[in-house]
């Protein structure tokens, strides 16, 4: 069977990308765009989107800034209202806007896990909740949650955040077993290691990029264009029969790849 090309088409959808001034969010925000969506954008500083908005705007798409903070239940309810009241309907939800505490567990405080915790897995799930209600009404949807690498893998000083990614690739199948009867896919894109706000500290040391490289089989780390493919792909429907999944994106660290150094031949 041949896949049709306008399988990967958004034209006439409308999206909202959460965390959309920066970083992955933008990129996200942008591929969506340029499939054919028109993008609502989040932060919760909506003069921090002008240059998303414009972006998308550039590409002959309707952009809307919306002002949210996913760790306020009333901000989640406004936003999504906004959001219905300037497009109607709304396809797809991006649910991107995540934070990051690095410490020592046995530094973590309450109110970094709280932080970390609510902002990566509550929000999320609150967020998603505010859109499936139209999504079901309508009996179509495509909601991406974005996970981490981290979502499979532990690292050290990150308990909170692994926790929350973890919490997101298991959040995403129930939603995807509790919104499939209605025509709502449910899936998580989980990216590797890309250099963003969050950990560009840890690139500034060649040491640890180097030894980050040994273990990614394609031998780089991501660049923001390796995720444009996957979240239309995603959004779209040509993964409309994939739900309950998390797609890592990763350059191959997931295998565990390591260097196996050549047999001595004493």
């Amino acid at each position: 069977m041949t896949i049709a090309v306008n399988q990967f088409s958004l034209n006439g959808r409308n999206a909202i990308v959460t965390g959309g001034s920066r970083g992955l969010g933008r990129t996200f925000a942008n591929a969506l765009a340029r499939a054919g969506a028109d993008v609502a954008v989040t932060s919760r500083d909506e003069a921090a989107l002008r240059d998303t908005c414009a972006e998308i705007e550039a590409l002959g798409r309707r952009a809307v800034p919306l002002v949210l903070d996913v760790r306020d239940e009333q901000s989640i309810r406004a936003m999504a209202d906004a959001a219905h009241a300037a497009f109607g309907q709304i396809h797809i939800l991006v649910n991107n806007a995540g934070c990051n505490v690095r410490k020592p567990a046995v530094d973590v405080s309450w109110d970094d896990w709280n932080l970390v915790v609510d902002t990566n897995l509550r929000g999320p799930f609150f967020v998603a909740q505010a859109f499936a209600r139209g999504m079901i009404e309508h009996r179509y949807g495509r909601i991406v949650n974005i996970g981490s690498v981290t979502s499979v893998f532990g690292y050290p000083g990150l308990g909170p955040y692994t926790a929350s990614r973890g919490g997101i690739r298991q959040l995403t199948m129930s939603l995807a077993s509790d919104w499939g009867p209605h025509g709502i896919t449910v899936n998580c894109l989980a990216p590797g290691w890309f250099k963003t706000r969050q950990n560009q500290v840890m690139y500034e040391d060649p040491g640890w990029v180097d030894s980050l490289v040994d273990r990614i089989p394609l031998k780089r780390p991501g660049a923001p264009e390796d995720l444009e493919g996957a979240i239309v792909f995603l959004a779209s429907d040509a993964s409309a029969y994939i739900t309950g999944q998390m797609l890592l994106v990763d350059g191959g660290i997931s295998t565990g790849t390591m260097r196996v150094l050549p047999r001595s031949s004493h």
